[in-house]
């Protein structure tokens, strides 16, 4: 395999030099990014032609407001813009990139330059940092590629008659995202930077694209900083989720730096900057608007009242880098700078996904050592409820979506979805469903589980879930290989893992092989595919008792056992379990039923099982 393309900046011997001052740069103090491009753009009231440039004189669609287009026919005025930033104070300046992506592009017809624009934009922003470093020389600065959230949602339909429809899928947005972030590298970005994001599923995309890069080995790791934008006072972004979730469904990505921009002033964002800062254990970027705009659409916070609101969080010890949104100009990142500089940095504090488990949906899930029994909704599956199975088959998802809210109202605070049917296409009735949950706020608030004995099934559930999902399940039944690629999969989109008690040998009925196959899993887990141990839970097969055969008899007790093992040698994991398996002789007597599973969890609790569907 050839060696990583690698990107030095000026100053370093190399990238990973660079990434290691930066990140000890942000514990000594309060680093700073740049303003808005936009703003600056517009005070140059530039027309249609120079926009276009020779370049582009004839191209077939109007290109005013095109601004990223700008580093082609306009590259002197788009470096002032950086350099006035750096001089300013700016550590950190944006790519003149954020519509750098196909998608966005199309509605100018100029998907076909995309590559390049974000190469050039990437040399501009790299020139001003190098240029800014010879004058001061004991100060470098950096380039962060920007990656906007693309003008269209994957979590939300365009059609009101048609809800489960998306102009975008995951699918898109990660051969766009990937097309832009090679572009950003080969020109010398220093970060990337995946901002404003109004859809998390959106950013996922976009980090499954950089993880995709990094960890293939094509590119040599830069650090990530990821910025949501929480839409008014409510503390959600555009797609529902709360910053909490928000933070819960991009954390696998392992960014730098998590934090706000747009949207708001600094004032009515720092009610959700703390609550942020106090949920994430990475540091925290924090970027708004010079205000709230007004009737006509303009900012007229001046950079004094701007720095005087922000450095509140400066001084509460919430941020690690500040900057600018909307309607800052260099004249309020050298008030910033001015007024923040110092300030000592925020420290981070303590990685809650340690010691817990945490999920989401639209809301958060924390589930640790403490919690109850966390029930797992079944009625969403067609192999366990018929009438879910007969509406889905039917096409009737209305009537499929009310048994998972029933679900939810009843205390399922996770609901499974299965979809494995010989009579459906498994992956599109996966997304369908799961694109109308996300329609369903009452639904949506709680985590899902993407079920299938199909990985493809598995796969299309994800690519429709904004939140963390757990996913049920992978085994080692097809070997280690097999399991790893699923593994590093799951991983790479943010989930959690069940992992079933078969290897190649096929099912464990007994305890201690039970145990030995979750060990292998846990070790292949952990050390190879690097996956946070309180994401994994293991479900070491219910098995049916009282079936008449007598090797039956133990089946109940071997679990407990394994559970009890598990619960001992292999720290963080979880225990699971199908509990209606294990009556399943009994099926039509629910009054024997109930009783067997209320003796069962009984004494499965206590060794260990915390979840169960």
């Amino acid at each position: 395999m050839p060696a990583p393309i690698s990107t030095v900046p000026a100053g370093f011997s190399s990238r990973k030099a660079a990434n290691e001052y930066i990140e000890s740069e942000m514990k000594k103090r309060i680093m700073f990014l740049d303003g808005a491009m936009g703003t600056q753009i517009q005070n140059l009231r530039l027309s249609e032609e120079d926009f276009r440039g020779e370049r582009f004189k004839d191209h077939t669609h109007d290109l005013k407001g095109n601004n990223d287009l700008l580093v082609f026919t306009q590259p002197k005025a788009i470096y002032d813009i950086h350099r006035n930033y750096l001089l300013a104070g700016a550590d950190f300046v944006e790519t003149n990139t954020f519509s750098g992506t196909t998608i966005a592009q199309a509605d100018y017809g100029t998907e076909s330059i995309v590559y390049e624009l974000n190469k050039i934009a990437s040399e501009i922003a790299r020139a001003a940092c190098d240029d800014m470093l010879k004058e001061t020389p004991d100060r470098p600065r950096f380039v962060c590629g920007a990656i906007g959230p693309t003008n269209r949602t994957c979590s939300i339909s365009p059609s009101v008659e048609n809800p489960s429809f998306r102009n975008v899928t995951f699918d898109e947005l990660v051969v766009a995202y990937t097309q832009q972030i090679r572009g950003l590298l080969d020109g010398g970005s220093d970060v990337i930077l995946i901002e404003t994001i109004f859809d998390t599923l959106n950013a996922k995309a976009a980090l499954f694209a950089v993880d995709t890069l990094f960890d293939d080995g094509i590119y040599e790791r830069v650090p990530v900083f990821v910025s949501g934008t929480i839409v008014d006072q409510s503390g959600r972004t555009l797609s529902g989720q709360t910053g909490e979730a928000f933070i819960t469904s991009v954390s696998h990505a392992e960014p730098l730096a998590i934090g706000l921009n747009c949207a708001l002033g600094a004032n009515q964002m720092r009610p959700f900057i703390q609550s942020l800062a106090n949920f994430t254990s990475a540091y925290v970027i924090c970027y708004p608007n010079a205000g709230l705009p007004n009737t006509f659409g303009e900012y007229d916070e001046s950079p004094e009242t701007m720095a005087q609101n922000v450095s509140v969080f400066a001084k509460e010890g919430l941020v690690n880098i500040m900057g600018g949104c909307c309607g800052t100009t260099p004249g309020h990142i050298k008030a910033i700078y001015e007024t923040c500089k110092d300030f000592k940095p925020r420290v981070p504090g303590p990685d809650i996904r340690k010691e817990k488990m945490v999920l989401s949906g639209l809301e958060p899930l924390i589930y640790d050592k403490n919690s109850n029994f966390l029930n797992i909704g079944e009625r969403c599956n067609v192999a366990g409820s018929r009438k879910f199975a007969r509406h889905i088959i039917n096409d009737e998802y209305e009537e499929a979506l009310a048994i998972a809210r029933a679900q939810v109202e009843n205390g399922g605070q996770v609901i499974d979805i299965n979809m494995d049917e010989g009579m459906l296409d498994g992956a599109a009735a996966m997304s369908k469903f799961l694109n109308l949950i996300s329609t369903e706020p009452d639904v949506a608030k709680v985590p899902l589980m993407v079920d299938s004995s199909n990985f493809a099934v598995v796969e299309a559930g994800l690519k429709c879930a904004q939140g963390k999902c757990i996913v049920n399940s992978i085994s080692l039944k097809e070997g280690e290989e097999d399991f790893l690629k699923k593994a590093r999969l799951v991983k790479r989109y943010g989930a959690a893992v069940v992992v079933m008690a078969f290897d190649e040998a096929g099912q464990a009925v007994e305890c201690e092989d039970k145990f030995r196959i979750c060990e292998r899993s846990y070790n292949l887990l952990v050390d190879k595919v690097g996956f946070n141990p309180n994401d994994i839970i293991f479900d070491p097969n219910i098995l049916t008792i009282c079936t008449g055969m007598e090797e039956h008899n133990n089946y109940g007790v071997e679990f407990i056992e394994s559970c009890k093992m598990i619960k001992k040698h292999l720290p963080g994991a979880k225990i699971s379990g199908g509990v209606s398996n294990l009556s399943f002789s009994y099926r039509g007597n629910e009054v024997v039923r109930q009783a067997m599973h209320y003796v069962f969890l009984y004494h499965a609790n206590k060794a260990g099982m915390v979840m169960g569907i």
